[in-house]
């Protein structure tokens, strides 16, 4: 019964994904239903990786239309792209504690990889968000809606 439950939700959220080309097209990129497989199964073993439990859709369709209109994504590299940020992206939703949002966390992250990072994605992850991450487990309280230092 399990896996019935698990299948619908995965070809629903399979669909949406799909839905995002309607969008992605104007900027040179699509997902195939391969690809859109293919990243699914990938955040069902990140989330297994990083132990952690998701409800809903994911972040997958958030990091397409946050990364779609980046300089350094083309349609040779999107899929992969994609998968990488997925991983990124879960990877630092533990290392920051879980004191973003999402969309905090993915602002962050396209920020960074638009700017310092110029499209790298092992400075994003190895420099850029290490560096991030450390700071707010260091030197902050609470992150979710705004960035408050302790000496505030």
């Amino acid at each position: 019964m399990e896996q019935d439950f698990y299948s619908v939700i995965s070809a629903q959220n399979q669909q949406e994904l799909l839905k995002t080309n309607e969008y992605t097209c104007n900027f040179g990129l699509s997902l195939t239903k391969q690809d859109v497989a293919e990243l699914m199964n990938r955040r069902k073993e990140c989330l297994m990786e990083q132990q952690r439990v998701e409800f809903g859709k994911g972040v997958l369709e958030k990091l397409v239309y946050s990364f779609c209109d980046s300089d350094y994504i083309y349609q040779e590299n999107y899929a992969e792209t994609l998968a990488r940020l997925q991983d990124i992206f879960y990877l630092y939703k533990n290392e920051s504690m879980d004191e973003l949002t999402d969309d905090e966390l993915i602002d962050v992250m396209r920020e960074a990889f638009d700017g310092e990072c110029q499209g790298s994605l092992e400075y994003l992850e190895e420099t850029c968000l290490e560096k991030f991450a450390r700071e707010i487990r260091c030197n902050t309280r609470k992150f979710i809606g705004r960035y408050k230092r302790r000496d505030e």
